[in-house]
């Protein structure tokens, strides 16, 4: 059997970094093999995959030592013969139009204009998008865009599949319609697949090897799934490694909910050329001191709830008021130094609310936009660095983070100036163990200081541990509002079969 990928020594370092991504990396994946790439959230993961897609540039990107070769040649730029999906879907959609976005892979592999088409709708259908060939890219929700990512892949039929957490923005059905996907394409041996997952229950049965990444380092720990995670799965939940059989202990409010901090009344929202609303005559009051979780498919109206909550989308009908201060203009009309005061926002992809050169100037941005005093920005700016794992990140450039280690410097960032009311997208997306414990206990302390905190999530743990309310909205409407506390039991603990790391 011919080895599809090879490292020796392999390391890339990062332009402008100290620290290496990876380093001394051996490793030797057979062809047909199913393998589970795991490691604590900055492990160098989605790096390893970025350089077996040849799309790491040196000395441009950063410094490479050692070799890699894939398909039996030396990387040195893309191959057709590799196809991959990345953390962040968008990164790699590139047509306006759904059908067109899938057709331009095939396209570019010559395959004959009689055929395009066919295999188009069938990747489509595989994912379940079902909307016309002409649907507007931008006008999927993330986790569409996610299967229109996979779909991609799927068309051009390549030999060596990297998924980098491909399930990570996808609803339940979504979740499990990929993994059906996933499970059809790993019954034929003659292709390869390397999966990155944090949540690594339902994939565990699928793959036949695990690889665990030493930060900095090369390979940690690599065997059959049931045999690393016997061996070694209390040391590797330790640091953060996701392991099988974990379940998230409910952080409990110390009080009962305050006063409601936003309200919206027959809230309608549709966007321009669309078909139909987004959202449909909602009425939903936030409170202080509660943690309302808002849950539904993909495409249900989420996402453009929480912008209009957050006075960051107009609505078409009805409003949104603000009712804990701030200036007297409608709410929708608020100039950004008055939201930063009250509103701290994490959006669906943290990239675009970045604005810095580095971690700590962007971690200060909305401590100085409220005449925060120096040295209490500091000690906001180093508590929240120490917190998250990002200390040793300060002076890297916000843009060349992990993709978990950027959702939790836009979730500090919403953190820093404290304001009333957190609206966060998905907040947990990318996380180790660590970091996503870490992560739920600040905002558990936050609701407790009294902020109100509207999170949008497919994160059934992060509902488990921490939600005292869930919405549910269903094509733009909201269909349910259940109290979170009559869900699940306070007394709920932490099931740990391999040993409790906390």
């Amino acid at each position: 059997m011919s080895a599809v990928v090879q490292a020796r020594g392999w390391g890339w370092r990062h332009a402008g970094r100290r620290g290496w991504a990876l380093r001394g990396l051996d490793l030797t994946i057979d062809e047909g093999e199913r393998v589970l790439l795991l490691g604590p959230s900055g492990a160098g993961k989605s790096t390893l995959f970025q350089g077996l897609a040849g799309l790491l540039r040196a000395p441009e990107a950063g410094d490479p030592e050692g070799s890699l070769h894939v398909h039996g040649h030396l990387v040195s730029g893309p191959d057709p013969r590799t196809g991959i999906v990345f953390q962040d879907p968008a990164s790699s959609l590139v047509m306006s139009r759904i059908g067109d976005e899938v057709a331009f892979g095939l396209e570019n592999r010559a395959v004959p204009p009689g055929r395009i088409w066919a295999d188009v709708r069938a990747a489509l259908s595989a994912v379940e998008l079902h909307q016309p060939l002409s649907h507007r890219v931008e006008h999927l929700s993330g986790g569409e865009q996610q299967r229109l990512a996979v779909a991609d892949v799927l068309a051009v039929a390549p030999r060596l599949w990297l998924l980098d957490e491909p399930t990570s923005n996808l609803d339940p059905p979504g979740a499990a319609l990929v993994r059906h996907t996933l499970r059809q394409l790993l019954a034929d041996r003659s292709t390869t697949v390397i999966v990155v997952e944090h949540r690594v229950d339902d994939l565990v049965e699928l793959v036949d090897r695990v690889v665990v990444l030493e930060p900095g380092g090369g390979v940690r720990h690599d065997g059959p799934p049931a045999e690393v995670f016997c061996r070694h799965g209390a040391s590797m939940r330790a640091s953060g490694v996701w392991v099988p059989g974990c379940t998230a202990l409910r952080r409990v409010p110390s009080s009962a909910p305050g006063p409601p901090v936003v309200a919206a009344a027959a809230l309608g929202v549709r966007y321009p050329a669309a078909a139909a609303d987004a959202l449909c005559d909602v009425d939903l009051e936030v409170d202080a001191a509660q943690v309302t979780a808002v849950v539904g498919a993909n495409g249900s109206g989420k996402t453009t709830l929480a912008l209009c909550l957050a006075s960051l989308l107009a609505p078409t009908s009805g409003a949104v008021r603000f009712l804990a201060g701030g200036p007297d203009v409608p709410y929708a009309r608020w100039a950004p130094r008055d939201l930063v005061r009250h509103v701290g926002t994490v959006f669906q992809e943290p990239e675009h609310q970045f604005v810095a050169a580095s971690v700590r100037a962007e971690l200060a941005v909305g401590a100085a936009r409220t005449k925060m005093a120096p040295e209490e920005t500091q000690r906001r700016v180093d508590e929240l660095l120490e917190r998250l794992r990002l200390s040793h990140l300060a002076a890297a450039n916000p843009f060349t983070l992990s993709g978990g280690e950027k959702r939790r410097l836009s979730v500090a960032t919403a953190l820093v100036t404290r304001p009333q009311l957190l609206v966060l997208d998905e907040p947990t997306f990318g996380q180790d163990a660590r970091t996503w414990d870490e992560l739920v206990d600040l905002l558990a302390e936050a609701r407790d200081d009294g902020r109100a905190i509207v999170t949008v999530t497919h994160d059934e743990e992060l509902v488990h541990a921490l939600a005292d309310r869930v919405v549910r909205v269903d094509a733009g409407r909201l269909v349910s509002d259940q109290d979170a506390g009559r869900l699940v039991s306070d007394q709920v603990v932490r099931e740990e079969p391999v040993g409790d790391a906390r």
